[in-house]
């Protein structure tokens, strides 16, 4: 049995994923079938604005990685960014509140993030140096990666905050 410790209690992992949203536990299964971080964030969520997975997954295929695996702004984050963009994005040019509230929003989602997390910065999550951060090769999702990489941590901290801060209502 695995334990693990949710809101200051130790729990197994089955009743864990118990305590995750829909959206949240299929945004942690769609990155452990493979697809990036931000794709895994947005594509949770994208029946919610009446978009095709497959149509999310292309969106949001280059924001992995910290952008392109350039190790800069998480892509869980990126992914969160997208799902604010498609509830409160401005499709007017001039619309300046509706640029401000999607802002909001997004600022609202990183302050989440960062709640449980030290910054928004791929990289400084993983915990590489620059020199080693922008191999633009993906690595095998194995054993091994699951456990050196938060990854699947940070998926389901930015689609929590996406549930909490966006979709707080229902």
């Amino acid at each position: 049995m695995t334990l693990l410790i949710f809101c200051d209690t130790i729990i197994d992992a089955e009743k864990r994923l118990m305590l995750l949203s829909k959206r949240t536990e299929k945004a942690v299964e769609l990155f452990k079938k493979g697809f990036n971080c931000s794709q895994a964030v947005f594509a949770a969520f994208a029946e919610d604005f009446g978009m095709d997975e497959e149509t999310a997954l292309k969106v949001s295929a280059g924001l992995g990685g910290g952008v392109g695996r350039a190790r800069e702004v998480c892509g869980t984050v990126t992914g969160a960014a997208l799902v604010a963009g498609m509830k409160y994005g401005a499709t007017d040019g001039a619309d300046s509140e509706g640029k401000k509230k999607c802002y909001e929003v997004v600022q609202q989602l990183i302050s989440e993030f960062k709640k449980e997390n030290p910054s928004i910065v791929c990289r400084e999550l993983l915990g590489l140096t620059e020199k080693n951060a922008t191999d633009p090769v993906p690595e095998a999702r194995t054993d091994s990666y699951y456990k050196k990489r938060p990854c699947v941590q940070l998926v389901e901290d930015s689609a929590r905050a996406v549930e909490k801060i966006i979709f707080a209502e229902e």
